[in-house]
């Protein structure tokens, strides 16, 4: 059986990183089985080369070695140019075709981006890996299949599968060995080593001197994070080797040709924090986030009434909370104005409140009483204080609910739903 250093001449890889040759080394291990891998690493690590690596050294090596990238097979054909289709399955169909798994019998097949199948193409290819077993497009003849399945992916499949865009059964099933590539920034000797190899192999196709590197540029070369990994790295060389008349390259040449959007820094970085922070996509995380800022206005407008019971002053207490009117019930259509009003006008408060003969303002004694008793409104249950929300919306939008749920943050649909579950 071949070594690493041997594999990696008879297919170009260039390399020493250790996480590079343990992969390689994991890879001609479960050649010779026929067990089912998956390959994972970021975009442009150079994932294409594992299965080559296995079938040329499996015993399936004289059988067809077929390569299909699903991301760039639209979801509506994709089915019948893996498992094949009968004539008239569907429009255009004028003949019966045969699929990738039935041409490949016998031979392996490198299903490229398999965590963009489509979920129904997921159950069809999840019965082929448990019994060989498929169906033509149109077709109820069960037709058999050996073929071994490698795949790979740069999506991180366990987000996949907790969004349930990618089965877990399939998943599972497909990862019988994983094999992950390391991205670029993690091999830093690597690095350099691809990058004269890249300007060796461009200063011959187009008849140049090869670019060479000053000490600087190297440094440079190694900080970057090259989020595009190997496949980045070889169009900067490739550019670079066209454009540049001088053909020794400092590192302020080489910052031109590295993308202005991208950190130059390889240190690690904080990503989708931000996005989750803000990513309110679930309806009933609005409507919480709406309820929680409604109970702080509620408290803050429990305590401008008491104090406006207790001191009895009705135009300081709407000069000073005048900002907090507004955001509590808004400025409706009318410009808010400044001018004397009655407690009734200022709070918005039901008029029997204010009923001499149904309501006394309490006595210094009795402020405790009325605490207590603000205390209790406040323990109502998150059920109560929807309804109110929304019935609150629904008044002040004068009952059109397209209105009161974008008030509100949800969808008009939803809306509707809660209004016919409450009773409303």
């Amino acid at each position: 059986m071949e070594n690493v250093q041997a594999i990696k001449q008879r297919f170009e890889l260039i390399g020493n990183d250790e996480k590079f040759n343990r992969a390689l080394g994991k890879a001609m291990q479960v050649a010779p089985t026929d067990i089912s891998v998956l390959v994972t690493g970021e975009s442009g690590v150079g994932k294409e080369s594992i299965p080559k690596i296995i079938h040329s050294l499996s015993h399936r090596k004289h059988a067809k070695y077929i390569a299909v990238n699903c991301g760039a097979i639209p979801e509506g054909t994709i089915d019948s140019e893996l498992f094949g289709h009968e004539k008239g399955a569907f429009t255009g169909a004028t003949q019966t075709r045969s699929g990738y798994f039935e041409v490949a019998d016998g031979g392996t097949i490198f299903l490229d981006e398999v965590g963009e199948l489509p979920l129904t193409t997921q159950v069809r290819l999840l019965r082929v890996l448990e019994n060989g077993e498929f169906l033509k497009v149109g077709s109820s003849q069960v037709q058999k299949t050996d073929v071994r399945i490698v795949a790979a992916t740069n999506i991180k499949m366990f987000e996949a599968i907790k969004n349930e865009k990618f089965r877990e059964d399939l998943y599972y099933r497909l990862s019988t060995v994983e094999i992950n590539i390391p991205p670029l920034r993690e091999r830093q000797n690597d690095i350099h080593l691809l990058f004269r190899k890249f300007a060796s192999d461009f200063g011959q196709k187009y008849k140049m001197p090869t670019i060479r590197l000053t000490d600087d540029a190297i440094d440079l070369l190694l900080k970057f994070r090259w989020p595009g990994n190997i496949r980045q790295l070889r169009n900067i060389a490739e550019q670079i080797s066209v454009l540049e008349e001088n053909r020794t390259v400092n590192a302020a040449v080489l910052h031109s040709y590295l993308p202005a959007s991208a950190s130059s820094s390889n240190l690690p970085a904080v990503v989708g924090a931000q996005k989750a922070q803000g990513d309110f996509s679930n309806e009933r995380e609005i409507l919480y986030k709406v309820l929680f800022d409604m109970k702080g206005d509620l408290n803050d407008l429990k305590k401008l009434t008491l104090e406006l019971l207790n001191n009895n002053d009705t135009n300081k207490v709407q000069e000073e909370n005048e900002t907090l009117i507004r955001k509590i019930y808004g400025n409706g259509e009318e410009e808010f104005e400044k001018q004397p009003a009655s407690e009734a006008e200022v709070l918005h408060l039901p008029e029997p409140i204010l009923e001499q003969e149904t309501y006394s303002r309490p006595e210094p004694e009795d402020r405790y009483h009325f605490a207590e008793e603000i205390e209790e409104e406040e323990t109502l249950s998150l059920q109560e204080k929807e309804i109110e929300l929304i019935k609150k919306a629904l008044e002040r939008n004068r009952g059109k609910r397209k209105a009161a749920a974008a008030e509100l943050g949800i969808s008009e649909r939803t809306l509707y739903r809660k209004i016919k579950q409450y009773d409303l």
